[in-house]
């Protein structure tokens, strides 16, 4: 399935007092992780393929990490994010964090193709086939 990686370079405020990254901040590096590999999926901007499939966005319904090694301040990180799994209007994302080559941090989301309803609110919506094909695809 489709893959990626992100580098992140840790900033001062993505700390917390004792130096180290405040596990909050990791799941931002990986929301934006995520939006990353789909931009490289699509070969467009994230602002480009809301628009393109019509989409109201890809919220999250499940995560979880497993921690091994903290991040600091200056530390530059990896993460590699692959597409795990493919279902009706939902996908899985998996995301490998590295830090000076070892593994620091597991974790995985599944995240709905959501579209707007006539009322306003969100509803799940198939994967479109353009987009299950491209991140079907092994890059």
């Amino acid at each position: 399935m489709f893959s990626n990686i992100t580098r992140v370079e840790i900033q001062f405020g993505d700390c917390d007092p004792a130096g180290i990254v405040y596990y909050p901040n990791y799941f931002r590096f990986f929301d934006n992780a995520t939006a990353t590999m789909l931009s490289a999926a699509f070969a467009m901007h994230k602002r480009n393929w809301l628009d393109h499939f019509g989409i109201a966005g890809i919220p999250m319904v499940d995560t979880g990490a497993r921690f091994i090694r903290p991040s600091s301040f200056g530390d530059v990180i990896e993460i590699r994010s692959e597409i795990t799994d493919l279902g009706r209007s939902s996908f899985g994302v998996k995301h490998s964090l590295f830090k000076d080559g070892e593994l620091a941090i597991e974790a995985h989301e599944k995240r709905v193709w959501v579209v707007r309803a006539e009322d306003g609110a969100i509803r799940s919506a198939p994967l479109p086939d353009q987009v299950r094909d491209l991140l079907s695809q092994t890059k």
